[in-house]
């Protein structure tokens, strides 16, 4: 019944007319008991759900994998190719072997509709898809046996709707406290940050949580191929980047015909998604004319990322490596039986050694494995020039600081992490801090 239901309801939603305004589960559910009756069929409550959730599964959802992608605690989803086992990542209980594996004609089938809600097209002839699932979840696919020789693949990386927020990342022990005002404290004073690492380290979930410290009226530019980066600033332009299916359709749009056109926007602050191409040039060139810039890169540390930046195909030229000011390295490492994420070291770029011609560097914080600790060097060139440039003394910067991380803890220890309310009281404090200081007690009082 199942079956015949489907293929009917297939010919029937594409042949009628009906209002495209019109909720589709309501649609749906008008159509089926249309061929229940025709089929001369009353099914009782227990069959008739049974019927209604496979249906919407498969018409509305995303077939088999559907439960899967509605599961928050599950962050990827991955196809290795025809009747395979998917497998998934899972919060908690990190890779899991699923149940779940597809015929070639279902593969395809899904691969098709996962490319098409998307807006991408996918064939035989295009077999490679990059794009964004329309939840916002990242989307990788290989169509067929010509490039992958086990059938049709793809790997979904599952978009948060809610951001992380600096919050979370101290319960979750990826930055303590005082990384944290240290990454506040820089982004209030147009300091420019690189998050490098390795796949999955975090380095977009944590430039998603420290953006939240941008000042809310800057103007904030977003260039990326597919879309992760979330914020709360309603000054934001957000920027994708276009590739045409076939000429005539468009030119393409790469990251580089983004940045320059950003470029021309006035931006504030500018981030880039990853670095990775001949727009790393022009990334450098916005950090040395004044603005303040974040971004991620795949490498192992610091000495990776510059050897990475000077070659092919980035060529950013040494002198302008100057212009980035804090690198942030990410890293998904072990702690017992548990796979976690931990910012490595925190290193500041302090110009090129006269002599040598090398980079200087400065690390800052330092990740202690053992004990699962940070350890702050004492040393500080950013919160140096902080101080000179707003004429502090350092009794009024250790001030600054601890006020910063008051407002932390007091978020920690009263239970605020959601996204919207961590957001609003930092944007509170950086119009009216007095106002945020004496709500400590009771911050949530701030936006009720």
């Amino acid at each position: 019944l199942l079956e015949r239901l489907f293929d009917d309801l297939r010919d029937v939603l594409i042949l009628d007319d009906h209002d495209i305004a019109a909720d589709r589960r309501v649609v749906l559910s008008r159509k089926t008991q249309d061929l229940l009756t025709e089929y001369g069929l009353v099914l009782d409550d227990r069959s008739a759900f049974k019927i209604r959730y496979y249906l919407e599964r498969n018409f509305l959802g995303w077939s088999r994998i559907d439960a899967l992608m509605k599961d928050p605690e599950i962050e990827d989803i991955s196809c290795d190719g025809t009747k395979i086992p998917l497998f998934l990542y899972h919060r908690r209980h990190q890779n899991i072997k699923t149940n779940i594996l597809f015929d070639e004609p279902a593969l395809n089938s899904l691969a098709i509709t996962l490319a098409q809600r998307s807006g991408k097209h996918v064939s035989i002839g295009s077999p490679l898809v990059d794009a964004t699932l329309p939840d916002g979840s990242r989307l990788q696919l290989t169509f067929g046996s010509e490039v992958t020789t086990r059938g049709t693949s793809f790997t979904i990386r599952k978009f948060r709707e809610a951001p992380f927020t600096p919050v979370e990342l101290m319960e979750s022990h990826t930055f303590d406290v005082d990384q944290l005002v240290y990454f506040w404290m820089a982004i209030e004073n147009n300091k420019s940050l690189l998050f490098v690492g390795g796949t999955a380290s975090g380095k977009t979930t944590s430039l998603n949580a420290v953006a939240l410290f941008i000042p809310p009226l800057a103007k904030v530019v977003s260039i990326e191929d597919t879309r992760e980066i979330t914020l709360y600033h309603e000054n934001w332009v957000a920027t994708v980047t276009r590739d045409t299916v076939s000429e005539g359709l468009g030119a393409n749009i790469g990251m580089f015909d983004l940045l320059k056109a950003a470029m021309r926007q006035r931006p504030e602050y500018i981030l880039v998604g990853e670095v990775r191409g001949s727009e790393a040039q022009t990334l450098f060139q916005a950090m040395s004319t004044g603005h303040t810039t974040f971004s991620t890169m795949h490498a192992g540390g610091v000495d990776a990322a510059i050897h990475r930046l000077e070659n092919e195909p980035l060529n950013v030229p040494r002198n302008m490596l100057q212009a980035l000011d804090i690198v942030s390295v990410q890293a998904l490492t072990h702690r017992g039986y548990d796979r976690v994420r931990r910012c490595r070291e925190i290193i500041e770029l302090a110009g090129i050694d006269p002599v040598t011609g090398s980079l200087q560097v400065n690390t800052v914080y330092e990740y202690n494995p053992v004990p699962d600790t940070f350890s702050y060097s004492g040393r500080s060139r950013i919160l140096g020039e902080i101080m000179e440039y707003r004429g502090w003394s350092r009794a009024r910067l250790d001030e600054e600081l601890q006020i910063r991380r008051s407002v932390l803890l007091a978020m920690q220890e009263q239970g605020i992490r959601d996204y919207r309310t961590v957001a609003r009281i930092v944007q509170a404090f950086a119009i009216e801090p007095d106002r945020v200081l004496a709500s400590l007690d009771d911050l949530g009082r701030l936006i009720r």
